[in-house]
């Protein structure tokens, strides 16, 4: 693993700087070093001399999408795994850039180490953490120990189907084997097997959690929305405390705000300070997406979502 990530990294630092060097693009959006262990942190690199800035291990968690909102006036390369780019896609769909402003470098993902799990496992302050083959070395303190990279991962890429990035102008590496959608997500099995009032409690229990920081909003690179429902004053949707109706109301409202559009990358569930689960929510509205209009995110860029869209042949049994 570790020799897999060293070669992609090379290749990614090498097509930066031939693109900033032949002013194909303004600047390159790619993952560096972060300040912690097992953490890594987005960087722009404007200078083809500074690429040697840029990594690639199994830390690099974000979806660097969520930039692009801010800088429609550059032309951008990006450095996207499969998740990041089926946001992108699903954002050209609507129109949020155009089709020449993107250079995007696909990485086929091996999976994201999840570092709060990790944290969790040992005893300690994490000083230090590297990769080795297929382990993830962490020290301490007093303490060095070795863990399985596989048992570390995130629920989100546990269960990714498209882990090689689609649509993109290059790719740093081999296509990896994919996996077919299906409906063994765990969270989503063990959630539908509860009785509705069953449901209700566990979403009431989750979403009391929250501290209204908007985390989860502002790392999604689908919300882009000027101003926000819950922001808005005119009309007021939903008021600035924390009862329990506000934070169900957000969290609903959020959720569908997402069906058909989320790639499933689950940022927003990482960003979350209060490790509320947020996934089971949007893979849930996924799944029954894919169920009864055979859509996945950002697969084809040419279809608009379900929930964008009309045609008389859409289904309607929910009407009476």
């Amino acid at each position: 693993m570790e020799k897999r990530s060293k070669a992609i990294q090379g290749r990614i630092r090498e097509k930066a700087k031939e693109l900033l060097s032949n002013k194909t693009v303004d600047l390159v959006i790619g993952f560096g070093e972060g300040s912690l262990p097992l953490r890594t942190t987005p960087r722009f690199i404007r200078n083809p001399d500074k690429v040697d800035r840029l990594i690639w291990n199994s830390f690099c968690e974000n979806n660097l999408a969520t930039y692009l909102h801010k800088l429609s006036q550059f032309k951008v390369g990006l450095v996207v795994k499969g998740c990041d780019a089926r946001s992108i896609n699903a954002l050209f769909l609507e129109k949020r850039f155009k089709p020449d402003q993107l250079f995007l470098i696909g990485v086929p993902c091996q999976r994201m180490v999840d570092r709060r799990k990790v944290k969790k496992a040992v005893r300690g302050e994490i000083l230090q953490a590297v990769e080795e083959e297929d382990q993830i070395i962490v020290e301490g303190e007093g303490f060095k120990k070795a863990l399985n990279r596989n048992d570390f991962l995130y629920p989100s890429c546990q269960v990714c189907t498209h882990r090689t990035p689609l649509q993109v102008n290059v790719l740093v590496g081999d296509p990896v084997e994919e996996s077919p959608l299906t409906r063994t997500h765990p969270e989503i099995m063990e959630f539908e097997k509860k009785s509705p009032e069953e449901r209700w409690n566990f979403f009431e229990k989750e979403s009391s959690r929250c501290i209204r920081c908007y985390a989860c909003r502002e790392v999604c690179p689908m919300c882009y929305c000027t101003e926000c429902f819950v922001d808005s004053s005119n009309p007021k949707w939903i008021a600035k405390g924390l009862s329990p109706s506000d934070l169900e109301f957000y969290h609903i409202v959020r959720a569908y705000h997402q069906t058909g559009r989320c790639s499933g990358c689950g940022a927003c569930e990482r960003a979350c300070p209060m490790e509320i689960r947020l996934t089971y929510l949007t893979q849930k509205l996924n799944l029954d997406v894919k169920e009864l209009f055979d859509f996945e995110t950002g697969i084809d860029t040419e279809t608009l979502p379900p929930l964008s869209t009309y045609e008389m042949e859409d289904k309607q049994e929910f009407i009476k």
